[in-house]
């Protein structure tokens, strides 16, 4: 799993940074790109990053601030220009579904492609065999969600070498043995999936966050996640604007990463009072609650590696 960060300014752009959105890569053979929040401009930060906009299956909104969802037309529109005919599946908060369909059909635009829309309220948004991504509310001045996307568990490597010692040939009785079944040889010996199939490889979690003030569900998105994107938008000692204005600061990131148990937290949505100098003494205040923080800046690239 790979993640970049295309906008990273809260409300409006700066010259540094653009407005929000994330693009999450899926790990081979998928290498599906998934995004959350797509503010004005995204379609441009794509073009300078090495991700391809015909790679775009699924888009999560977390909610229907401009700086969140500005970029939606454009960004759909231009999907089109690919040769990729394959759906697109939109979720976000109620009123979506109006924001992009009329953005779309006042502009006379026509996308070459299925748009599917779905309204969202909390619980499994989407699952399928490999990856499951839950909703919560959060604690902001309008509706909004953070996402948990969870990928499952994976079958553990297989002893090659042991197989051909048993005399295991090569085929469908491999992938039976890696799948968790255990065969039984023509000459009637039983081979255990158990005995040739190392431990499985556990799934990795990223939790994306959208606007908060501190809040429970917060943690709870992101209980033993691999990487906790949370906003932090206003500085240490700046807690009261941005209660008023239903934020999070650095330190409030940095102490729902550590309540949460999560390995990384990575800041992002900083308000346009700070510049790039500003980021390091931002760091170091989330470091004194969280060690293992982190300050986004445009085009931040994250690998998230397998954790066995």
């Amino acid at each position: 799993m790979d993640l970049w960060f295309l906008g990273t300014a809260a409300g409006r752009p700066t010259k540094e940074r653009n407005v929000t959105s994330i693009a999450l890569k899926l790990p081979d053979p998928r290498c599906e790109i998934w995004m959350f929040d797509a503010g004005e401009g995204t379609q441009h930060q794509l073009l300078h990053s090495p991700l391809k906009l015909s790679k775009l299956t699924m888009l999560f909104v977390t909610h229907l601030h401009g700086d969140h969802t500005f970029g939606l037309p454009g960004l759909l529109s231009s999907r089109s220009y690919f040769e990729t005919k394959e759906p697109l599946k939109l979720f976000g908060p109620p009123g979506i579904k109006q924001l992009v369909t009329t953005a779309l059909e006042i502009s006379g635009s026509r996308l070459e492609y299925e748009l599917i829309i779905t309204e969202i309220s909390e619980g499994i948004v989407y699952e399928d065999e490999q990856y499951k991504v839950e909703a919560a509310l959060l604690d902001h001045r309008i509706e909004c969600f953070g996402y948990r996307v969870t990928e499952q568990d994976r079958p553990g490597k297989l002893d090659g070498e042991k197989l051909k010692r048993l005399g295991v040939p090569s085929g469908p009785l491999y992938g039976q043995l890696k799948n968790g079944r255990d065969v039984e040889l023509p000459d009637g010996t039983l081979i255990r999936s158990s005995d040739v199939v190392g431990a499985p490889v556990k799934g990795r979690v990223v939790t994306i966050l959208g606007d908060t003030r501190p809040c429970d569900n917060a943690v709870k998105l992101a209980a033993g996640a691999d990487l906790l994107v949370h906003e932090a938008t206003f500085a240490e000692g700046q807690e009261e604007k941005a209660y008023d204005y239903g934020h999070s600061t650095t330190l409030q990131a940095a102490q729902a990463a550590k309540e949460a148990g999560a390995r990384q937290l990575v800041m992002t949505h900083f308000s346009s009072r700070f510049r790039g100098e500003d980021m390091p003494a931002l760091e170091d205040e989330a470091k004194t609650v969280f060690p293992a923080s982190a300050a986004a800046f445009d085009m931040m690239h994250i690998h998230i590696p397998c954790v066995h």
